[in-house]
């Protein structure tokens, strides 16, 4: 069996382990998290490296990305040289695939259509492949990487200016501590709303982008909202419900009631393509994504207010089909 661990520097409340099977070999999937504790985490890379089949990078990025450009942030690149020979991700790589095909899924799927669409992403540097899809797709997006991040009130309303402004930007947020512009540890179970982000959240049709970003300034009342993201656990879930949310997706599949980070199923892809990171290429992930017939886990949480939103006679959620994984589906 091959063994998958994602070492997060976030919430261990969040923690989870499931065994899998995926194209006829077995996995043990497990996430363990440090509650903001960087030191801890590095130590458990270290005692990682050699004994696992994959590890991933979760709680902070390595990298950032504009539309030319890849940064590399300090904290990110202190994790990654703790391990010298397992091979290690931060789910980048896969963003810019997989997170991609979950629009192409949402545009052939018609459930929940995105153009002229209002979107507001909360950060797109961490997931600037689903920016570029958005954008293609025909919907409005805001950018709030300024917003979100630096507490800055300035939308950004195109990628090229997201692209101007990354540039600019990235190279000074890349030196400073992870815990200045994300949430981390025990942060992450904060819900914060304020002034600054609560019109954002109204305006907008379709929250997208990072979980913890979304989660830590969303107000008590979202309303007919849809929120596209990567993880979430069973108790997201039931705040997102009670907030009035309609749809979510995310972008990762279910594995026993539980959506993983995309590190985690970087890591999976990583394993069974037997390479190094740096030697995956673009190609490699979607002809695994294809294989193993990825989808994104699309949930009603509230009955639609509009025709165009409603499920069809199948209403079970879509998670990973035809992989034989062990699901609970809540």
């Amino acid at each position: 069996m091959r063994t998958i661990v994602s070492v997060s520097i976030g919430s261990s409340a969040r923690d989870h382990e499931v065994e899998a099977v995926l194209l006829g070999e077995s996995f043990r999937i497990r996430r363990v998290g440090t509650d903001g504790d960087m030191r801890k985490a590095r130590d458990i890379l270290a005692a990682l490296d050699g004994t696992v089949d994959a590890i991933g990078l979760g709680g902070l990025d390595v990298y950032l990305y504009s539309r030319d450009q890849r940064y590399t942030l300090r904290d990110g690149q202190r994790m990654m040289d703790c391990v010298k020979t397992t091979p290690v991700v931060d789910g980048s790589g896969l963003k810019n695939t997989l997170e991609r095909e979950t629009i192409r899924y949402l545009l052939q799927d018609g459930r929940i259509p995105l153009k002229e669409r209002k979107v507001l992403m909360v950060c797109a540097m961490d997931r600037f492949g689903m920016a570029e899809a958005l954008e293609e797709a025909g919907a409005r997006v805001v950018y709030g990487d300024l917003i979100f991040t630096l507490g800055v009130d300035k939308p950004l309303k195109s990628l090229d200016e997201l692209a101007d402004h990354a540039n600019r930007l990235l190279p000074e947020v890349a030196r400073m501590p992870i815990s200045m512009i994300y949430p981390v540890g025990r942060s992450q179970a904060l819900i914060e709303p304020n002034e600054l982000t609560r019109p954002y959240y109204e305006e907008a049709e379709i929250l997208a982008g990072d979980f913890h970003f979304i989660r830590r300034r969303m107000p008590d009342s979202l309303p007919g909202k849809v929120v596209l993201t990567n993880t979430v656990t069973r108790q997201d879930l039931e705040e997102l419900r009670r907030r009035g949310v309609t749809w979510l997706i995310t972008t990762t599949p279910e594995f026993q009631g539980r959506s993983f980070g995309t590190n985690v199923l970087e890591a999976v892809l990583l394993a069974i393509l037997g390479k190094r990171w740096e030697e995956v290429r673009p190609e490699d992930y979607l002809d695994l994504i294809h294989r193993l017939d990825l989808k994104p886990r699309l949930v009603e949480l509230n009955p639609a207010a509009e025709p165009s939103a409603a499920p069809p006679n199948d209403e079970r959620p879509s998670g990973v089909r035809d992989t034989h994984l062990e699901e609970t589906h809540g």
